[in-house]
């Protein structure tokens, strides 16, 4: 046990499923495990772990940002022999080609965060798994999913009123979200891998977002997707 985490060694899968919401971890576990036991509770970070499709999965929100998401997967990677995490939340997207709804892939995290330097980091952004990568972008196929292979764009800061697009667009970034680079970062360190997978809930370029309480129950795509791809693992 960590002091972030009360599950046993052994209580978690080898495959974690991290949103960034709690209610999120519960709705997964409610509705797509069989046999869903919490395993953590501590300071409401919701752990669950059950199976799908025969196949143990756990999943644990992270929190938000990368200070979060760097304690979570950290932990579930050095104590709780963790050799997965996708990462499932939402993103923004200054990208006119994606509209809200649309799934992503996270291929590769940018970063204007200081993250990687505290950790003595020379990277100036950081990939997904490749395997992980390939393997989602199959699944998504099989199933009909139209999920797109991205850049995304990791920040510290939700509230920006400066002009960030011509940095994205000099990038290559279709989304900005707040937590793969650390991730990435993570599993990267730790010899472990990594994916995101995020649901489009608002555009920075027509000013559409999607309804608070619809992130919590209707992002099905993205869930199906980890879920399948982690049975695949």
């Amino acid at each position: 046990m960590t002091p972030h985490n009360s599950a046993k060694l052994g209580e978690i899968a080898k495959t974690v499923l991290m949103p960034g919401d709690p209610l999120r971890s519960k709705y997964i576990a409610e509705n797509y495990l069989d046999g869903a036991k919490l395993v953590n509770n501590i300071r409401g970070v919701q752990g669950y772990t059950g199976t799908y499709a025969g196949t143990p999965v756990s999943v644990m929100a992270s929190g938000m940002g990368m200070p979060a998401m760097g304690i979570y997967s950290y932990e579930l990677y050095k104590y709780y022999e963790v050799e997965n995490i996708l990462r499932i939340g939402t993103a923004g997207t200054f990208d006119p080609g994606l509209t809200v709804g649309s799934v992503i892939l996270g291929a590769t995290a940018y970063t204007n965060s200081n993250y990687g330097q505290r950790l003595r980091s020379e990277y100036a952004h950081t990939d997904a798994s490749l395997p992980l990568l390939t393997l989602a972008e199959s699944v998504a196929k099989e199933r009909g999913i139209g999920a797109v292979t991205a850049k995304l764009f990791t920040t510290d800061v939700y509230y920006d009123d400066t002009d960030v697009k011509a940095l994205f667009i000099k990038l290559g970034v279709s989304a900005v979200e707040m937590e793969t680079y650390g991730l990435y970062l993570n599993a990267l360190t730790a010899g472990r891998s990594a994916l995101t997978i995020c649901t489009i809930s608002n555009s920075l370029l027509t000013g559409e977002e999607m309804d608070p309480a619809l992130r919590e129950t209707s992002l099905n795509d993205m869930i199906t997707l980890a879920l399948a791809t982690a049975v695949r693992l």
